[in-house]
């Protein structure tokens, strides 16, 4: 997740997560730790928190650290689940999803520190195909506990016609639980808080 002072989903998101108080808590792509870390403050006792860039999970890491959480907020570093064994179960799976489908990449870009980085900050927006949903979709199930609620941020710069089909492929319904619509300058914005309810 992004930090709050820099885009107005974090802060939305943070309020409209369930935490489930005394329970397990699951943040994928956890950017700043900024979810992950509000869930541990919240009540939840055991946090994992996941992101595919070593940067954004030392990120994590140094602000449980900080906020005092790090006994509870396990900052892991790997792409969606493959860090989780098949005993790791989740009373809630919340991800800010890389929802705009094209692709920012050039594939005429220099390799080198420079471009990982910029490859990085790709995936962090964009998901052609959605292959990265395919794969939350595909593995999300295996790491909830029974009654467990998978939750996913959005919005309007996604393909809401291709998430529905694909989330129905692996056997989920999108259903939007919470909306709010931002005004810029460009134009607005709308976020909303997906639950992923079994079909």
């Amino acid at each position: 997740m992004y930090a709050p002072n820099l885009t107005p989903s974090a802060l939305l998101y943070a309020e409209w997560v369930p935490y489930p108080v005394g329970g397990s808590f699951c943040e994928i792509g956890s950017g700043t730790g900024y979810i992950a870390v509000t869930s541990a403050h919240r009540g939840c006792d055991r946090v994992t928190a996941i992101d595919i860039g070593p940067v954004s999970a030392e990120n994590t890491r140094k602000n449980a650290e900080r906020h005092g959480v790090s006994d509870r907020v396990a900052v892991l570093c790997g792409d969606m689940f493959e860090p989780l064994t098949e005993n790791d179960r989740y009373d809630v799976v919340f991800w800010n999803s890389n929802f705009v489908e094209a692709s920012f990449g050039d594939p005429a870009a220099p390799e080198g520190p420079e471009a990982d980085r910029d490859a990085m900050l790709d995936l962090a927006f964009c998901d052609p195909g959605y292959a990265t949903h395919r794969k939350f979709f595909d593995g999300v199930r295996d790491h909830l506990n029974p009654g467990g609620r998978v939750l996913l941020g959005f919005t309007d710069l996604g393909d809401d016609e291709l998430l529905e089909r694909v989330a129905r492929e692996h056997g989920w319904s999108p259903v939007p639980r919470r909306r709010a619509v931002g005004v810029y300058p460009d134009g607005e914005l709308r976020y909303e808080l997906l639950e992923l309810l079994p079909v």
